[in-house]
């Protein structure tokens, strides 16, 4: 039995599919709402889906059976302010589960964030050792959240407390991909933009308040969530890895780079409209983001990453532009 938090979610709900397709016995925790989540799991099968508040009751009674736990599950919002709620979501769970895990001897994969990095100024690294993790000064709660787990996980391994049987946080860059739409202001710009590309309008992309970089030239290490799923069935089918590993594809590009990838996956012309960024996001923006690949290629994971122009012209033809959009 796989236990897959969040697993109604973007990231989730992909590896869910991605195990039903192996015959797996999967478990899906997550909180479906109203926002119809549900159907990124219409057309997989599961053997169960249950309450997050029912997760740690779940596990007790069906220890024997639980191969794995994938966490994904987390409040995502980089615009979240809720200290209290991102504690009870994000941080909470996540020290349970590595407790648990521990205890049992079980193995737990778990979803950071390349929002760890903050500004970049101190690159983008996935080193683990505490002294570096010190110096990362995350942007928003969101990032900081999952700093924490990151910290507290590398200071238990540091101080060779009892741990998983196996471990990995993932250090997730800028995903796209199906199953994201019920990300609201989260989604990607993919997703965002497509119903305006679709109808033959602009993408809006930020203007530049940055010397030296033009308008549509924050860079971003975007990587299709595929890619993603690849590399957590790399860590469910290695038990020996375990480590931090950062998840993108290594290679920055621009965010005009992905609007000339969304009107070329859609066979249209290019319209890009630039806009003033909001003042509140220009202090906590992230101009460029560009993952360190080589420890997760080190551990063994040695599959190539969709290119931006293959990626997202596959999510727009397969996906965006179909009736039913779901994986």
């Amino acid at each position: 039995m796989i236990v897959v938090t969040g697993g109604a979610g973007f990231i989730g709900s992909n590896l869910v599919a991605a195990l039903a397709e192996r015959d797996a016995h999967v478990v899906v925790c997550d909180v479906l709402g109203t926002d119809e989540r549900w159907r990124n799991l219409a057309r997989h099968v599961i053997d169960d889906l249950i309450h997050p508040g029912a997760l740690m009751a779940f596990l007790a009674r069906h220890r024997d059976a639980v191969e794995a736990v994938f966490h994904m599950g987390a409040n995502s919002s980089t615009m979240a302010t809720d200290g209290d709620a991102i504690v009870a979501s994000n941080v909470r769970p996540s020290l349970d589960l590595w407790h648990w895990c521990a205890a049992e001897g079980k193995r737990l994969i778990y979803a950071s964030s390349a929002a760890t990095y903050g500004g970049g100024e101190h690159g983008f690294d996935d080193a683990m050792d505490p002294a570096h993790l010190a110096r990362l000064q995350p942007l928003n709660l969101y990032g900081w959240s999952k700093h924490m787990v990151d910290r507290f996980i590398a200071r238990e391994v540091a101080e060779a407390r009892p741990q998983p049987a196996q471990w990995a946080g993932l250090k997730f860059f800028n995903v796209y991909g199906p199953n994201e739409y019920h990300k609201g202001g989260m989604r990607s710009l993919a997703a965002t933009n497509w119903p305006a590309v679709e109808a033959g309008g602009a993408i809006r992309l930020f203007k530049s308040h940055r010397a030296g970089i033009a308008d549509g030239g924050q860079l971003r290490d975007f990587i299709h969530v595929a890619d993603c799923v690849a590399v957590m069935l790399f860590l469910l089918d290695n038990p020996a890895v375990s480590g931090l590993f950062n998840v993108g594809t290594g290679q920055a590009r621009s965010f005009a780079d992905l609007a000339r990838a969304i009107f070329a996956g859609a066979g249209l012309p290019e319209q890009i409209d630039y806009i003033d960024m909001p003042e509140s996001l220009r202090a906590r923006y992230q101009y460029f983001t560009e993952a360190r690949m080589q420890r997760l290629r080190q551990a063994g994971f040695n599959a190539p990453f969709l290119s931006l122009e293959d990626g997202v012209g596959d999510y727009v033809r397969t996906f965006l532009s179909q009736e039913n959009p779901y994986r």
